[in-house]
């Protein structure tokens, strides 16, 4: 007899609720659709569904997604980079404490070599029809960072063909969450012909009829909630084999319907992460101006708490990396996130003189003001104009210098920066700089209320 097995997924949904409630309504219509017609139905996400930028995740540290996950009816998940490395270890650790679903995770560890109690390396699902599903996944490879955090983390695909090769005895179908990437994605197809399905993630990849390889389907459902993934998995319950393979997306704006009192329901996700995060931080006597394009107070005073945080000899951010101001009166958290949003964690780089006049050099460069910034983190717009502190350039003498006193070409420096400019090319000096320091978990809000805390004479008048 033939039978049809739906899987829906979503991944990298990054707190994108404005697309959450069409997609919540839309999982559950089919689960209920599928279910009435007697299908075995199953959704999974694949990962970085939680985005601290979004002020309802981080007044909740997550938590709230993990809600609205049980809600939609979720069957599994794995974890992206965000759960993963933006949120503290005590943070992740109890991140899963209400889900109704299991963590399909099999490269994470604790110090110890233990396996988190939050989640398992493989999952096995009895159908109705008397076959089994088996669902392993992992998640990238940022491996110092997650040792920082204090955690272990093993090479996904090792990691991927232990699971599998150990679950295909006992399933007739193998299905791999996995947030790894398009490229560790055709690998897994490439090496482990036991895996029939791999749901993929990390790389924002959009697959819109799936990718086959090796008889391996591959789907994935690319960014933000804008599609949702659907597999279909025609089989013999007699023989218990797989006949047949397909994946699609919908688009989540033009075929998913929206429920009743949308907008309010955002609105709703947005009030209620400012009603979190209003505690009081700072009342300043003076605002506080940012301008992505002149000098302003406020992303110079970034930069100078981000040399004072990271005990370096000098700093260097972009002005764009400030969302807006601050207003005379009281600050809140919410104030300080609405400013800046971003993931993203201070850096301390080594450089000789030498690399570090290259890199100044580059920076004076008029192209970077109006550059748009995709990925690494950044939740603006435009890079903006470049802020140093006690960092100096006079490119028409050519000097450069380091606390009024000029640069030297080998001696070391230490420069306090962003870790976007640490991973990505901006800077080559930068990307290939052997010495760094990333300073985890706390963001550039998390400097920005320790300045404004601990050094708030200086904003007097």
């Amino acid at each position: 007899m033939k039978e049809t097995i739906h899987i829906y997924h979503t991944n990298d949904l990054h707190s994108h609720f404005e697309n959450w409630p069409r997609i919540r309504r839309f999982l559950q219509e089919r689960r209920r659709w599928h279910e009435e017609a007697g299908e075995s139905v199953f959704i999974f996400d694949i990962g970085d569904h939680v985005d601290r930028s979004h002020p309802m995740t981080e007044g909740s540290l997550g938590k709230r997604n993990v809600e609205l996950l049980n809600e939609a009816g979720y069957d599994a998940v794995t974890i992206g980079n965000n759960e993963g490395i933006t949120l503290p270890k005590e943070g992740l650790e109890i991140l899963y404490e209400e889900a109704e679903f299991p963590v399909v995770l099999a490269n994470l560890y604790e110090e110890d070599g233990k396996r988190p109690k939050w989640a398992q390396p493989f999952c096995l699902v009895h159908l109705p029809n008397g076959m089994t599903m088996g669902l392993t996944g992992a998640t990238a490879f940022f491996s110092s960072a997650y040792e920082q955090l204090g955690w272990t983390l093993s090479e996904p695909l090792v990691a991927l063909e232990k699971q599998i090769n150990q679950i295909s005895g006992q399933a007739d179908i193998v299905v791999v969450l996995s947030h790894l990437g398009i490229y560790e994605d055709e690998k897994i197809a490439h090496t482990m012909p036991k895996a029939d399905v791999v749901l993929g993630a990390h790389t924002h990849h959009l697959l819109h009829e799936g990718k086959e390889i090796n008889q391996t389907l591959l789907a994935a459902a690319g960014k933000f909630g804008y599609y949702v993934g659907h597999v279909m998995i025609e089989v013999d319950t007699e023989t218990k084999q797989i006949l047949r393979k397909k994946a699609c997306v919908y688009n989540t704006m033009e075929a998913l319907p929206a429920p009743a009192n949308e907008h309010k329901e955002i609105e709703g996700y947005a009030e209620e992460g400012k009603k979190a995060l209003a505690q009081p931080v700072i009342s300043l006597s003076v605002p506080l101006a940012s301008d992505w394009f002149a000098p302003s107070e406020l992303p110079q005073l970034l930069c100078e708490a981000l040399r004072e945080w990271c005990g370096a000899d000098g700093a260097l951010l972009n002005a764009g990396v400030c969302l807006g101001g601050l207003e005379a009166g009281t600050v809140t958290k919410y104030d300080i996130h609405r400013m800046l949003p971003h993931p993203i964690n201070p850096c301390l780089i080594e450089l000789s003189g030498a690399e570090l006049k290259e890199v100044l050099k580059q920076a004076t460069d008029d192209k970077w003001s109006h550059m748009t910034i995709k990925g690494l983190g950044f939740r603006g717009k435009v890079m903006g104009r470049f802020i140093y502190d006690r960092l100096s350039v006079d490119m028409e003498q050519y000097r450069f210098k380091v606390n009024g006193t000029d640069i030297v070409n080998d001696h070391q420096y230490k420069l306090a920066t962003l870790d976007m400019f640490a991973y990505g090319r901006f800077f080559p000096p930068l990307y290939r700089a052997p010495q760094k320091k990333h300073f985890m978990p706390e963001f550039l809000r998390d400097v920005m209320e320790w300045k404004l805390l601990h050094h708030g004479f200086h904003l007097k008048k």
